[in-house]
C-alpha cells in the first residue's frame, strides 16, 4: 500500500499529533478491509464445506 507513505499528521503547537491525512486510496483500501472483517465476524459460527466439495457443486451447478 504505497499511499501509506503519504500519511500526513496535523499536530497541535506541542508537537502532538492530534489528525492523520491520507490519501483516498488508502482510506478506500481500509474500508474495503474492515467490511471483509465484518463479513469474516458475521460468518464465523458458519460450518466450512472442504474445498473439493465446493470445486464439486460448482461443477455440478455448471458454474465451473
Amino acid at each position: 500500500m504505497e499511499a501509506l507513505n503519504k500519511i500526513q499528521f496535523i499536530t497541535d503547537e506541542d508537537g502532538n499529533k492530534k489528525s492523520v491525512v491520507i490519501p483516498v486510496e488508502a482510506y478506500e483500501e481500509i474500508l474495503e478491509d474492515i467490511q471483509d472483517l465484518v463479513a469474516i465476524a458475521e460468518r464465523s459460527g458458519e460450518d466450512s464445506v472442504p474445498l473439493e466439495d465446493l470445486i464439486k457443486s460448482l461443477k455440478s451447478d455448471g458454474l465451473l
